[in-house]
């Protein structure tokens, strides 16, 4: 049985916009570890199911999913927002 990570991607630390960080997203977590080409050098394998990405709108429709496909899930919680309230008069005090 395969195992899909869903989660919610966090706030891109570039960019202050949350645009695209309310979808939820369905990972397929690869069963094999990946090598080193001997050649190259870089890591990879020969499975392609780690390339695959897919997003939705609700954590509901995310589980919907996983659970029709036949996948073991797990979700991991979405990163909590900390605001820093402040005053601009506080730069000067």
């Amino acid at each position: 049985m395969k195992t899909a990570r869903i989660y919610q991607r966090p706030k891109n630390a570039m960019q202050s916009g949350r645009a695209r960080t309310q979808s939820w997203v369905l990972e397929l977590e690869s069963g094999r570890a990946q090598k080193a080409d001997p050649l190259t050098g870089w890591n990879g394998g020969a499975e392609t199911v780690n390339q695959i990405r897919l997003s939705f709108p609700t954590l509901e429709a995310a589980k919907a999913h996983a659970e029709r496909e036949g996948y073991a899930y797990h979700v991991t919680p979405a990163p909590e927002r900390k605001l820093k309230l402040q005053a601009y008069a506080d730069n000067f005090r």
